[in-house]
């Protein structure tokens, strides 16, 4: 409860004044040190007043493309000389509007498709009036292959088959055959994790959904949540009935508003029609589902960090072995998922594993949300048939490269995948041939960048992201991600030095095999990919002090 309460406090006040959080020390019985402890580390929550105008820039991967970085330096040449109580402005990191890029956040309300006289009129309207235009949702609705209840028909028929039948072992059995993975980005076989928590003895077992969805290039849980929340929901039922597990946990990012209020509103319709409850359609089952609002942090998408959260702790990640099969959260069995593998799981069992297998191209199996941004004439969400070559994604369903450029490189799955060069593009959306080539299908967040552009910077912009998002608890990450940054900028600027190179694949190892989580592994990823893929780039800024793209040093020369 302690990261709802906090939440309470700041909506009441605006940020989180000493004397509240000694007031709530004494109503939860909490240590107010506790309290801050919490507080201090999530970025959402403020200890200080806030100025009247807060102005954030995403500065991550599809905003940087788009010019994030000129647009907040003309924001604060702009307002230069206003008082730090009136207006600040800095940066932030994604906020999952990347197919609407630039985006910004004005007093933790999230605009996208910015420009400077449209920011500058929103923070003069906070400065003279206290008024912020409401943000305007642009969403373009599509066919979704996956929604069983697309064409009509009562939602729910997964859940309701399951209580009629209680054919448990059937439906594990189905979600194994159709090779069902974790679409967070791990992929993770779906029917071992959930036999795995179903195995386990006792009653008290939980499942969560990670709607975290932070990472720069990802925004496809958004769609789902906006579009299709039924599906989610009713796949986190349905591994609660399969596994015995009595109550869920569907974390959403705070940034998430709209999708929050969404899924809020389905879980009362749900709860009125007996899906949810005591007593599960009138049977002896039970099943209550609840929404966690989380306050921020990349971090956060880490399950075990995740579940610190939800805990109301710091959300640091913790030492594994055990993992949250058996020991989850409140150190019960938990069976942890991305959204789009909850939805998936309710497609499956609803049409059955041969629609599921059929879906697929080029030999691979099912269907895959994916979000292409970046450098694209028309970036959103679609759903596709795994398979699908990554040329095609690019070209055919997100318009092809903008202003008429050639495809340089891309990133199948953000940051953590690093950059592939355009000859790769015919690569398919395939697990096995995707790993093959050194990269991931990962979480399906493209992210294109066109030629012109620097991929020197393009690395440093992603291993800068992980820098800031580093949760400092293990000294390989919080040291190692700012010796990177801080090596990178030099070779952006002129300051290389002999044996950079050597130190630098020294650091990588280091963190890969260190680093408590997931996120220091990956730190090295994309500066890693483009000395494998554009040596050149790499040789040119070190050897010859020039940046072709004329985006580092002066002008392009040292």
């Amino acid at each position: 409860m302690i990261v709802e309460e906090l939440r309470a406090v700041q909506r009441q006040y605006g940020f989180l004044p000493a004397e509240q959080l000694a007031a709530l020390s004494k109503k939860i019985d909490v240590p107010v040190t506790r309290l801050h402890q919490v507080a201090s580390f999530f970025p959402h929550f403020r200890l200080t007043p806030p100025p009247k105008a807060d102005v954030r820039v995403c500065r991550d991967m599809s905003c940087h493309l788009k010019g994030a970085d000129r647009l907040r330096a003309n924001l604060e040449r702009r307002f230069a000389g206003a008082r730090k109580d009136e207006i600040t402005i800095g940066g932030v990191s994604c906020l999952g509007q990347c197919d609407h890029a630039p985006a910004c956040a004005v007093n933790d309300v999230i605009y996208g498709d910015l420009d400077e006289t449209r920011v500058e009129e929103m923070i003069l309207g906070v400065l003279s009036r206290g008024e912020l235009p409401e943000p305007h949702h642009r969403f373009h609705k599509l066919q979704c292959a996956s929604d069983p209840y697309d064409g009509g028909g009562e939602r729910y028929a997964a859940v309701r088959k399951l209580v009629e039948t209680r054919a448990f072992p059937a439906a594990l059995e189905a979600l194994k055959a159709s090779g069902l993975r974790g679409l967070g980005g791990a992929g993770f076989p779906t029917a071992t994790k959930w036999q795995a928590v179903k195995d386990q003895p006792g009653n008290e077992k939980y499942i969560v959904c990670n709607g975290d969805e932070s990472e720069p290039g990802t925004f496809k849980d958004r769609f789902i949540l906006t579009y299709v929340p039924h599906l989610t929901i009713e796949g986190m039922i349905v591994a609660g009935l399969i596994t015995g597990a009595r109550k869920g946990v569907l974390y959403i990012r705070h940034e998430y508003e709209h999708q929050i209020a969404i899924c809020e509103e389905e879980l009362l319709r749900c709860r009125r029609d007996g899906i949810l409850g005591t007593r599960v359609l009138g049977s002896d089952l039970a099943f209550e589902l609840e929404v966690f609002v989380s306050p921020g942090g990349y971090i956060c998408g880490e399950e075990s960090a995740l579940l610190e959260a939800i805990e109301g702790k710091r959300a640091e990640p913790r030492n594994k072995p055990p993992f949250p099969g058996t020991n989850g959260l409140w150190n019960q069995p938990t069976v942890i998922n991305n959204v789009e593998t909850f939805a998936l799981a309710t497609a499956i069992l609803s049409r059955g594993v041969d629609w599921y297998k059929a879906q697929g191209k080029n030999g691979s199996v099912g269907v895959k949300f994916v979000g292409v941004s970046g450098d694209v004439n028309s970036p959103g969400v679609f759903e596709v048939p795994m398979g699908t070559t990554y040329a095609e994604l690019i070209n055919s369903y997100a318009g092809g490269v903008d202003g008429g450029r050639e495809l340089l490189a891309f990133a199948p799955s953000g940051p953590s995948s690093g950059y592939l060069p355009a000859s790769m593009a015919n690569l398919p959306l395939d697990w096995n041939a995707v790993a093959a080539a050194g990269s991931m299908v990962g979480s399906g967040a493209i992210v294109v960048c066109a030629e012109g552009r620097c991929m020197l910077d393009m690395a440093l912009n992603a291993v800068r992201f992980y820098r800031n998002e580093s949760c400092g608890k293990c000294v390989p990450c919080r040291m190692g991600s700012q010796k990177m940054v801080e090596m990178l900028t030099g070779w952006k600027e002129g300051r290389s030095r002999e044996g950079d190179l050597t130190l630098l694949e020294e650091l990588s190892t280091a963190m890969k095999l260190t680093s408590i989580c997931g996120l220091g592994q990956v730190v090295p990823v994309p500066i890693a990919s483009v000395l494998k893929h554009f040596p050149e780039v790499v040789n040119d800024h070190l050897q010859n002090k020039r940046c072709v793209a004329g985006v580092c040093f002066a002008g392009g020369r040292g």
